[in-house]
Formats: structure tokens, sequence, C-alpha cells
């Protein structure tokens, strides 16, 4: 009996072991095959943002955090992206939250050369409504490219807010709430590209995994 069971207590360790060894590794090449496809994501959404023809550094390891609640929405430090070329800076993407969407808060990614013209901006993550406030989404519409090849006039710039405030940018039928939102998030971060683009080039690198 004695043995019998130590046999089968045994014949369990064993596969305990097994099933955490399995378990241990289907995470380690699913986390590597995760971190591999966002890495890919991000540097298609960064050469949408910032041209490939205007650097020649890797701009995803060429990365720090900032921390500006005014500027970027949020106290959390948030991604910018450093572009250079020939060893010069020529530009960046800033990653931001647009706080005030009508169904929360909005992940955005801004580019912006080294006068301030933006390049190029996308949203990464939000909840707004399907059919309504969604049309930020490049997926759904493309009032999005509205931004790309504008430069912000001083921070009381009126052009940079939506038609119903006397600005430049189109709202949505029925949702103004999300443009608005979206309008101010980038306009907050030309502002702060405005007032410290010279410091974001010093910055060390400190991005995890750049």
């Amino acid at each position: 009996m004695l043995k019998n069971m130590q046999k089968n207590g045994g014949i369990l360790a064993v596969s305990a072991l097994l099933a955490t060894a399995l378990v241990a590794l289907t995470h380690q090449v699913t986390a590597s095959r995760i971190q591999e496809q966002e890495q890919k994501q991000l540097l298609q959404v960064l050469n949408q943002v910032i041209p490939e023809d205007s650097h020649d550094n890797e701009i995803y390891k060429s990365c720090t955090l900032i921390q500006q609640q005014d500027y970027l929405g949020t106290s959390d430090p948030m991604p910018a992206y450093l572009a250079t070329k020939g060893g010069q800076p020529s530009g960046a993407a800033i990653e931001a939250i647009a706080p005030d969407g009508y169904n929360g808060a909005i992940k955005l990614i801004v580019g912006l050369d080294m006068t301030g013209t933006v390049t190029g901006v996308r949203v990464l993550a939000h909840q707004e409504t399907p059919g309504l406030g969604d049309k930020i989404d490049i997926r759904i519409t493309h009032w999005i490219y509205s931004f790309t090849g504008r430069k912000l006039e001083g921070e009381k710039d009126p052009r940079w807010a939506v038609r119903k405030d006397g600005g430049d940018f189109d709202q949505f039928t029925g949702a103004t709430i999300t443009p608005r939102a979206v309008v101010n998030a980038v306009k907050r971060v030309s502002l702060y590209f405005e007032k410290h683009s010279d410091m974001l080039f010093t910055q060390p690198t400190q991005c995890e995994g750049a």
C-alpha cells in the first residue's frame, strides 16, 4: 500500500512539474510573439505619423518618457519617439491622452517636424460610440488626416477648434464632443513640442524595450 502511494505521488509530482514547464514554455513563446507583433504595429504607426524619408534612425528605439499632465492629458509618463537624420533632430512622435472623450479617454499619437508642423496623427485606443464618435478612427473615416500639414500659431490660434467653436476642423453629425477632445489634445501636444522640443532631444533613452 505504502509503495503504491509513493509511486502515485511520484507520478503526480512529475506530471505537475511537466505541466508547469509546459505552461512556462507556452507563456515564453506567446509573450515573445506578442512583443514582436506589438513592435511591428508600433513601427507601422510611427511610419504613418513621421515620414520615412525624414529620418534615418530606428525611431522606436529612440524613445524617452515625458510627464506633463497639462499638455499630455495624463499624469502618467508618456513615450516620445525621436526622429533624427544625419545625427540631427528631424521630428518626434508623442503619445498623449484626450481625457474628455464622450465615452472616456482617447489615446493618440502625434507626429511633428522640427518646425512644429503636424506630420500625422493616429488614434491608438478609444471607446467612442460606433457610428458617431468612432469616426476619429482611420478604419472608419479619413477625418484624422485633417491635422496633417497644420501648424499651431500660438496658444490662442482660433483655427484649432471644431467649426462649431469657430475653428477649422469638422465635427461629426450628432457627435461634437469626440472631435473637440481630439483637436484639443493635438493642440496641447503641439504646444508642448513648441516649448520643449530642444529638451526632448537631450533626454536619455528610457522606454521599456528601447
